[in-house]
């Protein structure tokens, strides 16, 4: 049942059109200039989990938005269906799966998901055994070097959430400790710029490859693989080391399909599984980035990493609704985007150790939440989803910041840091380089909120010519998550925080966001088309001149052949 068909979802649009129209006077009660001034307000839309803190006051909501959209989520049975994932039903009805992503991160022994939990240790040990022995040294490459750079090959979720959660360690004191001497770079695109850039200065000697696809036949992954196969084999094969032994010594896999690994030249010890009820945008607890980010850093470093996505899924599974952070966030994104009429969402860290975690959450979220029909496949009535982007602070108020404050409203999630991963306090400046960063995650908020009047800028002595480009409106709406710091367990909350809530949107608006057909019809056409070339170039090869024969509109034909003209 959609969104659109519950009681409460009429008075909900008509308190939204009611007590936070567009364009409110920055004097009108609801405006944020107003809202954001009431300090009992303030703190009755905060919530805390453990030393993170959600701070949503800076949304266009009352007291009432939020009665109501708790009174939504009780009749779109959110929470039953939150429990429906936690015992393992099989909630993605379309590919009659179920959605098991959390119990990769379950203790070991864990009575929640027992099996589950049972078969993702027995993955997590094979690998932290693997990558121990990588990194001492004991698995070693064909010439017997050791093994100190990977090169992780895979596209999609199977490489964008493992480089976030890389990148957001490289500078964490334990993370950067673990991974010294060591390497991790990730190929995703089939563009050979990117294969260049991924190989570029590396050794083939002392170079590991994780190969990550669940059947191997992902066109773009295994094209790649490929790539760097002949690439290892080219720098490494001589009379005493022959293809085989470079294979199986240089090239790991993360798959669900053992014998082809195996017809790749993996050795069949050397395959790490994952299965069909985890979703490659919700895999990074997974083989996908458990191997690379382990061999990376090291079994200390993962596995505190997980405990933290574990402690704020507990949360998400145990807490009431005023209090539950992946709730709260999901409640008011549906708020924003369904009610107020806002289609896209900013995701700002003002941390550039995240400057990857945008890209992954658009994923998660686009993927998971952009469908044009329910889960029994009746058509919405709505436009589903957001248009998520984001660039971490101070960056990019120097790109787009123009846009939120004065064109169109963009909800923002800010997303700060109490503690630098590499602070910076210089004597004779006013404030550490931390500080000035995070000055402006305090002020961006509240310039949104609040913005800036005519009367204020007459008050200042602006010119009447200018003063009509100088005022800021306000009113514009904003989350802010506060961090402690950012070390391998908050990484983990954080990751699991917003995996949790596009959940959480998905249930409110009544759609399956654990499939993706929408990413199928692009690939069967570019399966007739990689035909069509292939056909053409031996036609050229013979000398003959390529004409383009298939079933394409008649652009893409005229395309396809200027193409092709141009490679000759």
């Amino acid at each position: 049942m959609a969104l659109s068909t519950r009681p409460s979802y009429g008075a909900l649009v008509e308190h939204a059109k009611n007590a936070f129209p567009p364009d409110l006077p920055p004097t009108a009660p609801n405006h944020l200039r107003q809202l954001t001034a009431n300090a009992q307000r303030a703190a009755q839309m905060t919530a805390t989990f453990k030393d993170t803190l959600l701070d949503y006051s800076r949304s266009r909501a009352n007291a009432d938005t939020m009665r109501m959209l708790e009174t939504l989520a009780r009749e779109c049975g959110v929470h039953d269906k939150i429990k429906a994932m936690a015992q393992g039903e099989r909630i993605n009805a379309t590919e009659n799966r179920a959605v098991l992503h959390m119990a990769l991160r379950c203790a070991r022994g864990s009575e929640r998901f027992p099996e589950q939990t049972k078969q993702v240790w027995a993955v997590l040990d094979c690998i932290f055994a693997f990558a121990k022995a990588v990194r001492d040294g004991k698995h070693a490459g064909a010439t017997k070097q050791p093994l100190t750079h990977v090169v992780s090959i895979g596209i999609g979720g199977s490489y964008l959430g493992p480089e976030f959660v890389h990148e957001a360690l490289r500078f964490d004191h334990k993370g950067n400790a673990a991974a010294r001497g060591r390497s991790l770079r990730f190929l995703a695109n089939v563009d050979p710029v990117d294969v260049a850039r991924a190989l570029e200065g590396l050794d083939p000697a002392r170079t590991l490859v994780v190969v990550v696809s669940k059947t191997f036949t992902t066109a773009e992954t295994m094209l790649n693989a490929r790539t760097v196969r002949k690439w290892l084999v080219d720098g490494l094969k001589s009379d005493a080391v022959d293809e085989a032994a470079i294979c199986r010594q240089h090239i790991v896999a993360v798959s669900a399909d053992v014998p082809k690994a195996q017809a790749f030249g993996v050795a069949a010890e050397n395959v790490f599984g994952f299965w069909d009820w985890v979703g490659g945008r919700y895999s990074v607890c997974s083989a996908v980035g458990m191997l690379p980010l382990s061999l990376q850093y090291g079994a200390e470093v993962m596995q505190a990493f997980l405990q933290g996505a574990r402690d704020m899924d507990e949360h998400f599974m145990d807490a009431e609704f005023k209090a539950n952070l992946p709730v709260l966030l999901g409640a008011v994104a549906v708020w924003n985007h369904q009610f107020l009429g806002y289609p896209v969402r900013a995701v700002l860290p003002y941390s550039q150790a995240l400057l990857r975690f945008p890209a992954h959450i658009q994923q998660v979220s686009m993927e998971s939440n952009g469908k044009g029909v329910a889960s029994d496949g009746a058509p919405l009535g709505f436009a589903s989803g957001e248009v998520i982007f984001g660039e971490p602070g101070t960056n990019g108020q120097h790109s787009f910041y123009q846009l939120i404050h004065q064109g169109r409203v963009v909800p923002c999630d800010f997303i700060g840091v109490c503690q630098s991963q590499a602070p910076v306090d210089m004597e004779g400046e006013a404030v550490s380089n931390h500080d000035e960063l995070m000055s402006n995650f305090f002020a961006q908020p509240d310039a949104l909120a609040r913005g800036k009047t005519a009367d204020e800028l007459r008050g200042e002595g602006v010119h009447e010519h200018v003063l009509p480009h100088k005022v800021f409106k306000g009113d514009r709406p904003s989350v802010s998550l506060l961090l402690p710091r950012l070390d391998a367990e908050h990484i983990g909350q954080l990751l699991a925080l917003y995996e949790d809530h596009v959940a959480v949107q998905g249930f409110f608006m009544g759609v399956n966001s654990f499939d993706q057909w929408g990413v199928e019809l692009g690939k069967v056409l570019a399966t007739a088309v990689r035909g069509e070339l292939s056909a053409r170039r031996k036609q050229a090869n013979n000398n003959k001149t390529p004409k383009i024969e298939g079933s394409f509109v008649p652009s893409t034909k005229a395309m396809l052949e200027r193409y092709l003209a141009a490679a000759q």
